[in-house]
């Protein structure tokens, strides 16, 4: 991303997207709006919560040889009656690793092994041993390890007390307080300038005694209390909605913070409706509660009626309330009935003098819509504007929660994925209810906050298509950066800027960024329109992250600000630490993600097909043509990075630049860029494409709309053409990849190792490009996480349901078995599903024609996982698969999952479980900065040679998790956090959706 003052563009290093190693997620601290939530579910008692074995016994006897070894083991189980799930966590608190580790402990009743993961599982009467996998026998100090096991059993099911590890006696992690805000209640609506009279109740583990409670809004601290009972008053409350929660502090300095609590202060007397959406049956009825915010000073009465939508709603009882001094905070119910014909949404209003009216959406729904019922409670909750997963602006933070490490470095962060969703997610709300207000201003809102405006992109008119960009080498490791130009390096033609020019009458380019900080934590200002404006700028800041190579993990990146004045960072801005060069311009560049641009068409296709089903495709069809044009920008992520001849390209200089589309794979690329210098008078732009394409990021869905749907065609003279030619290729590289037992594998790069290198002998090939076990990132593997596999199917699976294609059938059937063989539904509704994958050996080279059988490429479940957002996708997979196959057990999976999570998982916020995140022992990992650089953040954070990833985010520390983390650092268990990532909840509401549309 740098270039000589005045000359051709410097070439952007790659700049890369690190691993959902959970799903996609991040969080920082700004006093002035970042919003965290709680990060443990409420359980449903103290009591139970405490029966749990938090203190384990200590064996007695210690091996000589495995002296050194110092352990924790945290035991957890999931109970069904008959059986139950084990799940173990062993903490290295030690100084030295611990590299290879045996696992033993004895059950007291007569519990009998079934099957095991993580590890190798055994039992010999009542001793059970597990012996460690290939990929989590190192447990470096402070890390942890985990294995889970299924057991039957009858009578009773006791804990073990006693567990060894290599022989030598281990304790069980110290466990956080458990803590309840038991006042105010959720939803609870005051007038501003009152009091919330706080309460809560707190509990320790293993004798540790409650030292204190705290009491926040957000992250402001309101009030400490010592002693039980618990308590604080938020006097002269403002207006707005508040996040409040109580965080307790035990006898040892663990912490733990309760499930937040939603509040709305109103500006004035007003009336309150709870909840805001409500679905009723046909022919049924269904209720909602109406209160006062405030004490009336004289009795009020209030109206309810129908004021807009379906008239197959109506009022059948509470259409008059009388609120007196003594009633006016307890909710009066009023009924609404559904016709027994029809569907649609109504608006119901309830007014009265002097009070702020309150309205209720309730959508009539088929006699059969108990899903789309589920559909527009968990909507309700995500779009509360209390729950916190937005911000001020409207803008989906990656997690309601701020402490939070994954692709995003914090949680007021979003991301162009979690844009699609919102996009997506309001597509089917409209579908649901008819209104598609809410999609339209959701389009709107991600076309004026995440699609670069022109002064943004300010010199695109500079940008010459017979020299798209400099060259530069990716290299394996960040301590290889920064990376050389090198102009000597032949690079291709661009056959895409001319024609996208000649359809819409603009160089600028129309695609999201990838990421953003919403809140400005970082400091740079770098907003919709201004280039490093601050700390003080109130509006989302565009950022960067991944800069080098595949190596680089987030837990090893330099975060920057996309337009780059040379205001923070070094003498060059952060330029210079990514891409080495003899002089450095001030410039800008943006990195699009090619899966969320396509998420977005893919969501825009069902809105038109949904709205038209309703008579209304007129209202989204302005919409539906700009995710055209979105698809039609979006080709550059089909390219070569430099535009060089696609297929055998090896040697920098020798792999030949290509002309017309031969630089053109057809397939979606990890992501493609482009940037500008920021100074109009330098008169120079670049643009790139990706080195590796992933299975993970393709979607034939989206593939399909932009060939073969009339509203999507895009305006260009080959837009239409280039997707039909996709869609193929897309398919075709699915069957390429596909392992024996039905997993896909990783993907393919037309160039090896990022820099046009030999790649081994017997390599096999993709119309010339080479197979990558884990295109893009090694840091975990790219090709471990299962959630790509249920994304990626997701989109196949729609593609076939629309289409009936057989080749979208036949990668379907393999991969379903296969998924279907490895997911467990427990007697009681929990889930166990993929996780971690592990791969060996290699596809067969691709011929199209006959294509071989990969008898030599295989996939194992390396352990297993409860996750929500990645169960919510498979289950929509599944779904889609079985709507058209008739598969009964595709179908009878997919229903189990989606009640699974809503019989198990439901919280205040939505749909979540308890995380352990042993990868936290990472905020200390150092940062590599090259020798002699020095430099600063916006708030000062030196960036040096001693840099860590966590000196340089000092924000965190002031972070109301970060005492868990701190505790972890120093020694303690691995962390536990519950998150409400805002993908994985659109997602589950979608998949609910879905399984209405299709089923109901």
């Amino acid at each position: 991303m740098l270039g000589l003052r005045g000359s051709p563009p410097g070439a952007p290093p790659p700049p890369g997207r690190s691993s959902r190693q959970h799903g996609v997620r991040p969080r920082g601290v700004r006093p002035r709006t970042i919003r965290p939530r709680g990060i443990r579910r409420l359980l449903t008692a103290l009591a139970a919560a405490l029966s749990l074995p938090l203190g384990l016994t200590a064996v007695n006897s210690t091996p000589a040889h495995a002296a050194a070894v110092q352990c924790g083991v945290d035991y957890k189980t999931n109970d069904w009656g008959s059986g139950f799930t084990a799940d173990l966590t062993i903490t290295n608190r030690g100084t030295d690793p611990i590299d290879g580790w045996t696992l033993s402990y004895d059950y007291a009743g007569n519990q009998k092994l079934t099957n095991g993961w993580n590890g190798t599982w055994s039992q010999a009467g009542r001793t059970v041993t597990v012996k460690n996998a290939a990929h989590n026998a190192k447990i470096a100090p402070g890390a942890a390890a985990t294995a889970g096991a299924n057991f039957d059993y009858s009578g009773a099911n006791a804990a073990p007390t006693v567990f060894a590890v290599n022989g030598v006696s281990c304790t069980g992690a110290h466990q956080p307080p458990l803590a309840v805000l038991t006042s105010p209640a959720p939803g609870a609506v005051i007038t501003a300038g009152g009091t919330i009279p706080m309460a809560a109740t707190a509990v320790a583990a293993d004798g540790a005694g409650i030292s204190k409670v705290e009491f926040y809004s957000d992250t402001q601290l309101l009030g400490t209390d010592t002693t039980s009972p618990y308590t604080f008053d938020y006097a002269n409350v403002p207006a707005g909605d508040l996040s409040l929660y109580a965080k307790a502090y035990d006898g040892q300095g663990a912490a733990a913070e309760s499930t937040p609590v939603g509040v709305r202060v109103t500006a004035g007397p007003s009336l309150v409706a709870s909840p805001a959406q409500l679905g009723v049956q046909q022919g049924r009825t269904g209720t909602f509660g109406v209160k006062l915010s405030t004490r009336p000073a004289a009795d009020v009465t209030v109206t309810v009626a129908r004021t807009a939508g379906n008239t197959g709603l109506t009022v059948t009882s509470g259409s008059t309330l009388t609120f007196t001094g003594a009633n006016w905070s307890t909710a009066q119910q009023v009924t609404v009935s559904a016709a027994a014909t029809g569907t649609g949404a109504a608006t119901f209003t309830a007014t009265a003098p002097g009070q702020a009216k309150a309205e209720v959406t309730v959508t009539q729904l088929a006699a059969a819509g108990a899903y789309d019922a589920r559909f527009l409670d968990l909507y309700g909750k995500i779009t509360d504007p209390a729950a916190g997963y937005f911000s001020p602006e409207g803008i989906p933070y990656h997690s309601v929660e701020t402490l939070i490490v994954e692709a995003p470095d914090q949680g007021h962060e979003t991301t162009s994925e979690a844009y699609s969703y919102l996009i997506w997610l309001q597509a089917m709300y409209g579908k649901v209810t008819g209104d598609w207000s809410k999609f339209n201003g959701a389009w709107a809102t991600m076309e004026k906050y995440m699609i670069p405006t022109h002064a943004d992109q300010p010199t695109n008119s500079f940008y010459n298509a017979s020299k798209p960009a400099t060259y530069a080498p990716e290299w394996d490791l960040p301590s290889q950066y920064p990376s050389q130009l090198n102009t000597n390096v032949p690079v291709g033609n661009d056959p895409l800027a001319g024609e996208l020019k000649s359809a819409y009458g603009t160089d600028d380019i129309y695609g999201m960024h990838w990421i953003q900080d919403v809140d400005n934590v970082y400091g740079f200002g770098n907003s919709p329109g201004k280039c490093e404006a601050g700390p003080a700028d109130q509006g989302p800041s565009y950022i960067n992250t991944f800069q080098r190579g595949p190596q680089e993990s987030v837990w090893e990146t330099v975060t920057q600000p996309t337009c780059d004045s040379f205001k923070y960072g070094g003498k060059n801005g952060y330029l210079d630490l990514f891409t080495g060069d003899a002089a450095y311009a001030k410039q800008w560049k943006f990195t699009n993600a090619p899966d969320a641009d396509a998420r977005a068409v893919q969501a825009a296709y069902w809105a038109s097909e949904w709205a038209k089903e309703q008579g209304k495709g007129g209202e989204v069809a302005a919409n539906v043509a700009k995710a055209a044009k979105m698809g039609d920008y979006l080709r550059y992520a089909m390219y070569d990075k430099y535009f060089k001849k696609v297929g055998d390209c090896v040697g920098e200089t020798a792999c030949p630049a290509g002309s017309g589309k031969n630089s053109s794979h057809y397939l979606l690329s990890w992501y493609y860029a482009w940037g500008g210098a920021t100074d109009a008078s330098a008169g120079w732009a670049w643009r790139i494409g990706s080195s590796f394409s992933h299975s993970g990021y393709q979607n034939p869905m989206a593939a399909w709309a932009l060939s073969s749907y009339a509203d999507l065609k895009p305006r260009s003279a080959t837009g239409q053409q280039d997707w039909n030619t996709s869609l193929k290729r897309q398919l075709e590289f699915y069957r390429w990849l596909q392992s024996s037992e039905g997993g896909i594998a990783g993907g393919a790069t037309n160039s090896w190792q990022g820099r046009y290198a030999q790649p081994p002998a017997g390599t096999p090939t993709f119309y010339g490009m080479y197979y990558d076990e884990a295109p893009v990132y090694h840091d975990p593997p790219s090709n471990q996480w299962f959630g790509f596999q249920a994304w990626s199917m997701e989109r196949v699976a729609e593609y076939y349901h629309q289409t009936g294609d057989s080749a979208a059938k036949a990668v379907l059937d393999k991969w379903v078995a296969w998924a279907l063989s490895k997911t467990t539904v427990n007697p009681d509704g929990t889930y166990r599903i993929p996780s971690t994958l592990q791969w060996s050996g290699k596809p067969d080279t691709w011929n199209a024609t006959t294509p071989g059988a990969n008898t030599g490429l295989h996939v194992t479940v390396a352990d297993y996982t409860n996750d929500v957002g990645v169960a919510a996708a498979y289950a929509k997979t599944l779904s889609y698969y079985a709507a058209k196959s008739g598969n009964t057990a595709a179908r009878t999976t997919a229903k189990a999952l989606l009640d699974g999570m809503w019989d198990h998982h439901r919280d205040a916020l939505g749909i979540a479980v308890p995380e352990t995140r042993a990868d936290y022992s990472r905020f200390d990992d150092p940062v590599y900065v090259p020798s002699g650089w020095t430099g600063t953040m916006p708030n000062g954070d030196a960036i040096n040679g001693s840099s860590t990833f966590a000196s340089i985010r000092s924000f965190y520390e002031s972070d109301p998790a970060w005492s868990k983390v701190e505790a972890y650092l120093n020694g303690g268990a691995a962390p536990s956090f519950t998150y409400h990532r805002f993908w994985a909840q659109a997602d589950i509401a979608l998949a609910l959706g879905s399984y209405a549309d299709l089923f109901e």
